[in-house]
């Protein structure tokens, strides 16, 4: 078989966009369905669906970890060997790249859960924060240190940060045991794997862990490994592997979210390997969704409370003027993240591009 082409680390990927985009609409969908009065009211009507999307839907956080780890090891090693000889930058770079929006919109959150508090008292409500709850969140530590949320999801950018930094410090470890770029890149794989197999037999089977980034290390490893297999020689034999190392542990232990994960990473390798991942689907709104995801997932939540507490303030009790409220405040949803993006996370993008991280010493 011809060796396959693969695009270049800075091209935007429509496969990826495309689950991205359909995977946020489910979470924002999530949210709404757990959180706030209107899916109270609306439930008489869907009861099937909003308990789906309430209990079930939130496996689609599933799709992002393995998304993560893919385009993790696509800008860090994508060859296998670590790119760059600086990875205190490298994690610098990391950290305000999420850090920058991400605040921003905690920020947005924090003053549209106190209006909320005016509109209705409802569990869904976060209190208002102290200072060390706030530091807690600055520094992404907040799930370790036992904080509460300040708004919905917001645990994933700090668990998002410490998987990218273990990945991270896995690759530079390579570098001292590899011999060579291709002894390092095989070091590396194996370290991946290795760490991921002790995830998914041990650290995620036990929820005590869901605050660090080992419990989830074994779905973003998929990615990661996704990513190198669809461009070794044997891409289908080194994917049919990580499927069987996968469906042991189930077998071991079923987990569903697990088992989204690996179809999502044997979805993205195997688009990687016969080049779907780069050109299909062809379609500009999953282009825009995808490529607003982020700050739509940050906005999403402070939006919904408003709306929930516009509707329980007005004393909207009715099933379908409730539903019709739920579709407003998603639609809303997407329409302030596209502003988000555009006047907050964008420009902080192009901020970004002049951060130079020093290539790799060979």
């Amino acid at each position: 078989m011809a060796e396959a082409s693969f695009p270049a680390a800075g091209s935007r990927l429509p496969f990826i966009d495309a689950l991205k985009a359909v995977a946020l609409q489910l979470i924002v969908l999530h949210h709404l369905a757990f959180y706030g009065p209107m899916s109270d009211h609306a439930y008489a009507l869907i009861p099937e669906l909003l308990s789906w999307l309430s209990q079930h839907a939130r496996a689609v956080v599933q799709v992002f970890l393995v998304i993560g780890g893919f385009l993790a090891a696509r800008s860090l090693a994508p060859t296998g060997t670590l790119v760059s000889s600086q990875p205190l930058r490298l994690l610098l770079k990391r950290y305000l790249k999420l850090a920058v929006p991400y605040l921003a919109a905690l920020l947005i959150g924090i003053v549209c859960a106190a209006l909320a508090r005016t509109l209705m008292t409802h569990e869904s409500v976060p209190e208002q924060p102290t200072l060390a709850q706030l530091l807690a969140h600055a520094l992404l530590l907040q799930g370790v240190l036992g904080y509460d949320g300040l708004s919905a999801g917001v645990w994933y950018v700090a668990i998002d940060f410490q998987l990218f930094s273990l990945l991270l410090v896995i690759l530079w470890l390579a570098r001292g045991v590899g011999g060579g770029v291709a002894g390092t890149a095989l070091v590396g794989a194996l370290l991946v794997a290795t760490v991921a197999l002790l995830s998914l037999y041990h650290f995620n089977r036990d929820a005590a862990w869901d605050s660090w980034a080992l419990y989830f290390f074994g779905s973003y490893a998929l990615g990661a490994l996704s990513y190198w297999a669809a461009r070794a020689k044997h891409a289908v034999r080194w994917l049919l592997l990580i499927v069987v190392a996968v469906v042991t542990a189930l077998l071991f232990d079923y987990r569903s979210r697990i088992a989204v994960a690996l179809v999502v990473a044997l979805a993205i390798g195997l688009a990687s390997r016969y080049g779907f991942l780069a050109r299909w689907p062809r379609s500009s709104l999953f282009a825009y969704l995808g490529q607003i995801s982020y700050s739509v997932f940050l906005i999403h939540f402070p939006v919904c409370l408003i709306i929930n507490g516009l509707f329980a303030r007005a004393g909207v009790a009715d099933p379908w003027l409730n539903l019709a409220g739920i579709m407003l405040a998603w639609a809303a949803s997407l329409l302030a993240g596209g502003l988000f993006y555009r006047f907050v996370e964008s420009p902080a993008q192009r901020g970004f591009r002049g951060f130079r991280v020093a290539p790799r010493l060979t």
